[in-house]
């Protein structure tokens, strides 16, 4: 789908683009009937179907850069959001399992570990 939006975007480029060019040889068979130096005329519609075909290549890399970003937010945030991480609460705990935070008091002390600062963490029974 994406990629027919692309071409349908080109070939609306490509039109326009096309029609500036036909604006341009008119205006120098106008400029031609009015007097003005043919060399001068020519210049003009050259400078003129260059920007013309510049605007062309700008709106294709526009159609492109607006494709790929489209591509790649499907991929980083996914289609049903699977990868939904968790935020932490306000006391730098990450909720577990199906906790909110909604419902948490903030914490008064210190966040540092239970066990005492100068010791070992409690050890178990096998060691």
């Amino acid at each position: 789908m994406r990629a027919a939006k692309e071409k349908v975007s080109d070939m609306a480029s490509a039109a326009k683009e096309h029609i500036n060019i036909g604006g341009a040889k008119a205006e120098e068979n106008a400029e031609r009937a009015a007097g003005v130096d043919k060399d001068v005329a020519e210049e003009r519609r050259k400078v003129k179907e260059a920007q013309a075909k510049m605007e062309l290549h700008e709106a294709k890399a526009e159609h492109r850069a607006d494709r790929l970003d489209a591509k790649q937010q499907s991929h980083l945030y996914g289609q049903q959001g699977q990868h939904q991480y968790p935020i932490p609460t306000p006391g730098g705990q990450y909720p577990m399992g199906g906790a909110t935070t909604t419902d948490v008091a903030p914490t008064t002390g210190t966040t540092g570990p239970t066990y005492p600062v100068g010791g070992y963490p409690p050890t178990t029974n096998y060691g």
